[in-house]
């Protein structure tokens, strides 16, 4: 489900849940676990990897249309609480995006320090990343909305929200919502390179900058109420977003 690879002073975290590393009940809490276990382990940063051609599928629609309401509640719960792990954390962490990004694995990549993307082998055939929740029912929840405004401004943002859509690894990179492209295999070494970089630095000088430059994402999750958690979880089991996922669900199977 998580390999944890360590890298000397660096912890990769390798989603290993085939065949798309769809984000389940047992994975989000494992990847909260490993992240908020890293510093103590003695990781001075983290890189949050997938498969070559599949970071991450998003969230794992088929499993959580079997919960209930009060386990969906719990479910998200876990979900924006990953998501403030990355964003609060003592530690930079970089995205690894291996390949394919739909949605919950979008969100997982924008709290993290930097982005760094694979680049297809077949230009026919781009890999993909965005938030594209409206296209299968869902709405972009504020505090997510926020850490993609904080990449790409507050109007592109809106404009790739409310479509739903999904951009190739050139126009990811042009808009700033990834930082660098390279190689599929070369994408988790790249990471690695870029926190050694950053761990160079005089650590006292660059850890208080990099606490002062993200407080904006801190306080975006010190407020729980603020997640409208359960607004989300009303809009799930409503018609039009339960149609919607159940839509998506035939057509993966076909």
């Amino acid at each position: 489900m998580l390999d944890t690879i360590r890298h000397d002073a660096i912890t990769e975290l390798r989603l290993a849940r085939p065949p798309v590393n769809a984000l389940d009940p047992g994975l989000v809490r494992a990847l909260r676990a490993a992240i908020d276990a890293a510093p103590a382990q003695g990781a001075r940063g983290i890189a949050l990897s997938g498969r070559p051609g599949m970071y991450s599928g998003g969230l794992d629609v088929p499993a959580l249309l079997q919960l209930d309401r009060g386990a969906l509640r719990t479910f998200l719960d876990d979900f924006f609480g990953l998501c403030g792990a990355i964003a609060c954390s003592p530690i930079p962490i970089v995205a690894a995006i291996t390949g394919h990004s739909p949605a919950g694995g979008a969100v997982l990549s924008i709290f993290c320090d930097y982005r760094i993307m694979a680049r297809s082998t077949d230009p026919a055939k781009p890999y993909r990343i965005g938030l594209n929740e409206v296209q299968v029912g869902l709405s972009v929840p504020a505090v997510i909305q926020s850490g993609l405004q904080r990449l790409v401004g507050r109007y592109r943002a809106e404009r790739l929200m409310v479509a739903g859509t999904m951009l190739d690894t050139d126009d990811a990179l042009r808009i700033g919502f990834v930082d660098e492209l390279a190689a599929v295999d070369a994408v988790v070494p790249r990471a690695i390179e870029w926190l050694r970089e950053l761990l160079r630095l005089p650590p006292l000088a660059m850890a208080t900058t990099r606490t002062l430059a993200r407080r904006d994402l801190a306080a975006a999750f010190a407020d729980k109420d603020a997640w409208l958690l359960d607004d989300f979880a009303a809009a799930w089991f409503g018609s039009e977003t339960q149609d919607a996922l159940k839509a998506l669900v035939a057509r993966l199977k076909r």
